[in-house]
């Protein structure tokens, strides 16, 4: 495979993923990091240009994206202190990317990995702001050919977002907020990063679509306890977490946040997140047009998840 992809947020959990897969498979890439060395031991550095620079850098963009034939955004912020912080990462970086490749007079198709969230973006300043970054995709990108992806939750070996869970479950502890009755879509890393090897191949119709493992109905957080359980051969015990709790919670990490400018592991966003009742994934046209079967369910997905956190002794 000939094609330059240049890719930001290649040294996230994602990205790493996303690079040693495309490295596998022989695909040039160009990739903008803070600072040398950023590659992870599993690439394949002949194949690998960087790019020193961040999304803030608007000259490192140029570089980053000039003659690439396909760009794919993944950074961005999941936690922020303030609203406009979201803004500027999740929106105003993909709105100078697309103009730095209007500088340099590129037709690179654009891909960028949005959020489920970005449905409903009246519930947080995050899913907001991932909204607005796939509006700013829609009015400006610079070829055919260009998607938002909006991932749903996204787990897999070497992510912390998710390690608190496992760990919960592996001491016997399945928090549940409220009731329990919402529902939520995954994908393992993996899956994910298939998606986009064959959006850089196979080159699609432009539009917003969602992905996931396929699931229909998507998971209770009892199905994820349960499935984590069976792997750790643990018995949690349910323990339901009312929401006034985790809004007072809420409330005092973001007073601090703004004290200390590091952003808060639960804000009052996040928890009206939580609490929204469907997450599932309704969509599947693009997954269906490039071809890709998930190879990871929810059993299959946690027990990689769960054997590498317990080779790396995390859990």
């Amino acid at each position: 495979m000939s094609a330059l992809v240049a890719v930001t947020g290649a040294t996230g959990f994602i990205g790493q993923h996303l690079i040693a897969m495309l490295a596998a498979n022989g695909v040039r890439q160009r990739l903008l990091v803070r600072r040398l060395p950023a590659l992870p031991a599993t690439s394949s550095p002949e194949a690998i240009e960087l790019v020193v620079g961040d999304l803030g850098d608007k000259a490192a963009l140029r570089r980053l994206v000039d003659g690439a034939d396909v760009v794919i955004h993944l950074a961005g912020a999941i936690k922020a202190v303030h609203r406009a912080d979201f803004f500027r990462f999740n929106a105003q970086a993909v709105h100078d990317l697309l103009a730095a490749a209007a500088a340099v007079g590129g037709t690179a198709r654009v891909i960028l990995v949005s959020s489920l969230a970005a449905r409903a973006p009246g519930l947080s300043d995050y899913a907001a702001s991932k909204r607005a970054g796939e509006d700013c995709l829609v009015a400006a990108a610079p070829a055919p050919g260009w998607l938002a992806v909006r991932a749903p939750a996204v787990y897999g070996p070497g992510d912390r977002e998710t390690l608190a869970f496992f760990r919960c479950v592996k001491r016997g502890l399945a928090p549940v907020p409220g009731a329990g009755r919402g529902r939520l879509s995954l994908i393992h890393v993996g899956d994910l990063c298939r998606v986009l090897l064959a959006a850089v191949s196979r080159p699609t119709q432009s539009g917003v679509y969602e992905i996931d493992d396929g699931t229909a109905a998507g998971y209770s957080l009892a199905d994820m306890a349960g499935a984590a359980a069976g792997v750790l051969g643990s018995r949690p015990r349910t323990i339901g977490v009312p929401r006034a709790l985790m809004t007072g919670v809420a409330g005092v990490q973001q007073m601090v946040a703004r004290l200390t400018g590091r952003p808060a592991i639960l804000s009052l966003g996040k928890v009206r997140e939580i609490f929204h009742d469907d997450w599932v994934v309704t969509d599947r046209r693009l997954m269906q047009a490039l071809g890709i079967v998930p190879n990871f369910d929810l059993r299959l997905g946690f027990e990689d998840t769960i054997l590498w956190y317990l080779r790396h002794r995390w859990l």
